[in-house]
C-alpha cells in the first residue's frame, strides 16, 4: 500500500465517520403516513457541502466521485433519511453539467420524460424547487432542461414505503433545452439503479444490526432468542444476503470509478449489483420480520421504515426480473461466464 492510498483510506474512514453522525434512524414516520421531505437535514448536508458532493467545485459543487458518493448513500439508506440525495446530485447535477447547463440554486430531482411529456413516479417532484427532465424531441434528438416545479402538471402518488413518487407532465413544445447524446437515457438508468442499490445496501445493514440487537436482548424459554439454532439460520441468511449485495455494490461502484458508465463492464456490475440486491430485499426483509416476531409489525418499531424502502427501491430503474434478464442477455452473448465475471 503505498503512502497516498493510506492517506486516502483514512480520509475516507473519517468521511465515513462524519456520516454516521449526520444521519440517524430515530425518525417516528407512522406506517400510511407519507414521508415528508426533511429540510432540516438538507440544510446540514448542504452546509457540509453533501448536498452536491459530486459537482464541479467551479459551480459550488464539492467536486468528489462516485467512490464518496457510494459512503453517502448507504450511510442515507441506514439512517432512512428523507432527502433527494441521489436526485439532486447523481440525476439532476449530472444532466445538467453534462448538457452545459448551469442551472438554479435550489432542490432538484430528474426525470425522463416519454412521447407526451410525462414520467411517472418521480422521486421527491412534489418538494423540490426545480425539474431537471430528459426528453427526446419532434426530430429524434434528445435533449436536457431544467423547469421550475411551477411548470409541471404534479398528480401526487407514493411508493410502497410512503415515500412521495408523483407523476409529472410537462408541455414539452414550450421548452428548448440543451442537445446532448442519446446514451444518456441510458445512462440515467443506470446510475440511478446503483444509486438505490448503495442506499439499499444501507438499510439492510442497518435492519441486520436490528436484528441482531434484538435477539441477543430477547429472553425466551430462558435463554436470548439468539441461542436457538433456527433464530441463527435466520440471522446468518440476513448477514450472507447483505454481505452479497455490497460485495456487488462495491464491485459496480469500482467499475464506475475505473470505466465509467458507457462501458459495458460498467454496465454489467450495476446490473449484477442491482439484481443480488434485489433478491436480497427478499430475503432480509422476510427473515428479519421472521426474527423479530410480532413487535417488527408495529408503528413504533423502524423495521418497516427500512423494510418497506428496499422492497420499493429493488424495483425503481428496473425491476428484479429486467436485471435477471439482462445478466442472462450478458452471459448468453459472452458465451464464456466466467471471464464475463472476472474479467
Amino acid at each position: 500500500m503505498t503512502d497516498n492510498t493510506a492517506t486516502d483510506n483514512t480520509e475516507l474512514r473519517d468521511f465515513e465517520r462524519m456520516l454516521a453522525e449526520v444521519f440517524t434512524s430515530g425518525d417516528d414516520h407512522r406506517i400510511g403516513d407519507v414521508i415528508e421531505f426533511d429540510r432540516s437535514l438538507w440544510a446540514t448536508l448542504s452546509e457540509l457541502g453533501l448536498a452536491r458532493l459530486t459537482g464541479d467545485e467551479a459551480t459550488g459543487g464539492s467536486g468528489a466521485g462516485w467512490t464518496e458518493a457510494a459512503l453517502l448513500l448507504t450511510a442515507a439508506g441506514a439512517g432512512a433519511a428523507a432527502v433527494p440525495v441521489a436526485e439532486n446530485d447523481l440525476l439532476a447535477g449530472w444532466l445538467l453539467t453534462t448538457a452545459g447547463l448551469e442551472g438554479g440554486d435550489g432542490v432538484r430531482t430528474a426525470a425522463v420524460l416519454d412521447a407526451d411529456g410525462g414520467a411517472r413516479f418521480v422521486p421527491w417532484a412534489r418538494d423540490v424547487d426545480s425539474i431537471v427532465v430528459l426528453w427526446q424531441d419532434a426530430g429524434r434528438t434528445w435533449r436536457v432542461a431544467e423547469i421550475s416545479r411551477a411548470q409541471v402538471e404534479l398528480t401526487e402518488a407514493v411508493n410502497l414505503a410512503s415515500e412521495p413518487r408523483d407523476h409529472i407532465r410537462v408541455d414539452v413544445s414550450a421548452l428548448s433545452g440543451a442537445e446532448v447524446p442519446a446514451s444518456l437515457a441510458e445512462e440515467f438508468r443506470y446510475r440511478g439503479a446503483l444509486a438505490r442499490t448503495l442506499s439499499s445496501v444501507g438499510a439492510m445493514d442497518r435492519i441486520l444490526g436490528l436484528v441482531v440487537e434484538h435477539v441477543t436482548a430477547r429472553v425466551q424459554f430462558g435463554r436470548p432468542l439468539g441461542k436457538f439454532q433456527a433464530v441463527q439460520a435466520l440471522v446468518s441468511e440476513i448477514a450472507a444476503e447483505s454481505a452479497l449485495a455490497r460485495a456487488a455494490a462495491d464491485a459496480a461502484v469500482a467499475a464506475a470509478v475505473d470505466n465509467g458508465f458507457g462501458s459495458s463492464t460498467t454496465r454489467f456490475a450495476v446490473a449484477a449489483a442491482a439484481s443480488c440486491t434485489g433478491h436480497a430485499a427478499a430475503v432480509v426483509t422476510r427473515n428479519a420480520h421472521q426474527a423479530l416476531g410480532a413487535i417488527g409489525f408495529t408503528m413504533e418499531h423502524e423495521l418497516h421504515r427500512h423494510a418497506n424502502r428496499v422492497l420499493s427501491w429493488r424495483n425503481e430503474f428496473g425491476t428484479v426480473a429486467s436485471w435477471d434478464a439482462e445478466l442472462l442477455e450478458a452471459a448468453v452473448a459472452a458465451g464464456d461466464v466466467w471471464t464475463l465475471v472476472t474479467e
